[in-house]
């Protein structure tokens, strides 16, 4: 009896004081209703709303081993020669130069003179010796120490690359075939090296590309006669300036003594190889539908009837014996790989097999991460024509295919920047850069434009005319039809020289050595 008026009390109050019980029921349900949608909220943001992706390349394996307690070394020379992958390092260059807004020693055009020695007033930009700092120097030039010291500052590092002459020689065969004239001769290397004076003449312009061509762009006599004091002479010269000598055939233990040397990470020296040529041909091609044909039309060069001819790809099939003829033909580059091979290997001694192997691997490994991210077909290079953005298309130059990469879809801002810059040739790099230390600069016109590219990627195929301030220094150097007029100049060590036809003659007191 009490429990029942104790219940008729509390309904009385619930129901007449705090509301009905329909009330509380619904209140209770819209209650626990919030509380479930508010579950399900935080495990579906949990499962589907990620934090965004850092990009590969800010990752800590970009930095790769400690280097220690060293700074990166921000001054630096590097002489870029001709067919010993040159175009891969100097854009490793490009890329840290950019990355860390330093200043570049530009061309006027492309090419600082070459194949002229090199003057201090072939830099964009330059205003007297060290008036202005620059970081990096690295475009094709003939080297000449006393100019190149005008522009860089005393703590530069130097450092170079060094090729396999027989190697060399295929690829400036295929690359320069319609460059030099005594390639243009040969039908095959093969005929070339059984009997290179046929062919070759000293006299004519862009020769030198047929005969020691790393001694020539050390800024040595390529023509002079082989002796072995000669030869050695050459060599202190170098290494008493260049403080690292690279070496093609062995480049991913280049890239890591370079990398001590220099104390940059490990990405800085991580690379595609660019610039290469493709060993086997297509069926299709040519000169005439390549970027050098549409080129040499829109100048006015190379045609007949109308249309550039289209040539097939040069015969580079050598026999042993003849491989052994080349490196005689080119005795001093022989000479120059033979003696900074050994050195190299030297250092690599210093450095520690087991430790190179180590860091040789992992350059190998972080190089197929970033093919992963960036490029299509897993990294696999290709053909110019299949590359749709034409700001990473490779120029086609010679009569072989220069292959460059595609991007992977879909990258973000960050990593599609990054990955560009490792991709973007050598030319189009140069012209960004360009457009970045001197924004104000006036366009090229098309017409001058395409000019100063042939001039870039395959010697001279068009004549010049020189820029004012270089015109005097290089009248009267090549006559009509081939005919020179000697000049007497110093070479970089101050040895008195005889300029013909852009081949210096070393001379010595008693007489001048050929």
């Amino acid at each position: 009896m009490l429990f029942r008026r104790r219940a008729r009390m509390l309904r009385w109050l619930v129901c007449g004081r705090l509301g009905p019980v329909w009330m509380w029921k619904a209140l209770l349900l819209f209650l626990a209703i919030a509380f479930a949608g508010q579950l399900l909220g935080v495990i579906f943001n949990k499962s589907n709303v990620q934090p965004a992706a850092r990009s590969i390349f800010s990752s800590p394996d970009a930095q790769g081993p400690s280097l220690g307690s060293c700074q990166p070394h921000t001054h630096i020379m590097f002489l870029k020669t001709h067919k010993t992958a040159s175009s891969t390092v100097l854009n490793m260059l490009y890329r840290f130069g950019d990355e860390h807004n330093l200043r570049f020693a530009l061309p006027l055009g492309y090419q600082l003179g070459y194949p002229l020695p090199f003057n201090a007033h072939r830099v964009k930009g330059y205003r007297g010796p060290r008036a202005i700092e620059f970081h990096i120097m690295g475009n094709h030039m003939r080297f000449n120490k006393p100019e190149v010291e005008k522009v860089m500052p005393a703590d530069t590092f130097y450092f170079s690359i060094v090729r396999d002459p027989v190697a060399l020689a295929e690829s400036s065969f295929a690359y320069y075939k319609e460059v030099a004239p005594a390639f243009r001769k040969a039908k095959g290397l093969g005929e070339f090296a059984d009997d290179p004076k046929k062919f070759y003449d000293p006299r004519v312009r862009n020769n030198h590309y047929a005969r020691n061509l790393l001694w020539f762009d050390f800024g040595l006599d390529n023509n002079a006669n082989f002796s072995l004091a000669l030869a050695r002479l050459g060599e202190d010269m170098i290494r008493r300036t260049f403080k690292l000598i690279l070496v093609s055939e062995y480049f991913d233990q280049s890239m890591i003594l370079l990398r001590h040397a220099l104390c940059w990470p490990l990405d800085a020296v991580v690379f595609f190889s660019l610039n290469a040529r493709q060993q086997k041909p297509s069926s299709t091609g040519g000169v005439a539908g390549s970027w050098v044909g549409k080129a040499a039309a829109a100048a006015g060069v190379g045609l007949r009837g109308g249309q550039v001819q289209a040539k097939m790809p040069p015969n580079l099939s050598l026999m042993e014996e003849q491989r052994e003829k080349l490196r005689q033909w080119n005795a001093f580059d022989w000479y120059l790989y033979k003696a900074f091979n050994k050195t190299f290997w030297e250092e690599i001694d210093k450095f520690g097999h087991v430790q190179m192997e180590k860091e040789v691997n992992l350059l190998k490994m972080r190089r197929e991460d970033l093919a992963r991210v960036c490029l299509r077909d897993g990294g696999k290079p290709v053909e110019a024509h299949r590359i749709r953005d034409k700001n990473i298309r490779p120029f086609q130059s010679g009569l072989v295919k220069i292959l460059g990469y595609e991007l992977q879809p879909g990258l973000d801002n960050a990593t599609r920047m990054s990955c560009v810059r490792m991709i973007r040739p050598e030319i189009q790099y140069k012209d960004v850069l360009d457009s970045k230390q001197f924004p104000q600069a006036l366009a090229i016109p098309a017409q001058q434009q395409g000019q100063r590219l042939l001039v870039a990627v395959g010697g001279t195929f068009l004549k010049q005319d020189p820029p004012k301030k270089v015109k005097k220094e290089m009248e009267g150097e090549v006559g009509v039809g081939g005919r020179t007029q000697e000049e007497r100049i110093k070479d970089w060590d101050g040895s008195h020289l005889i300029r013909n036809n852009q081949t210096l003659v070393r001379e010595h007191e008693n007489g001048r050595l050929r």
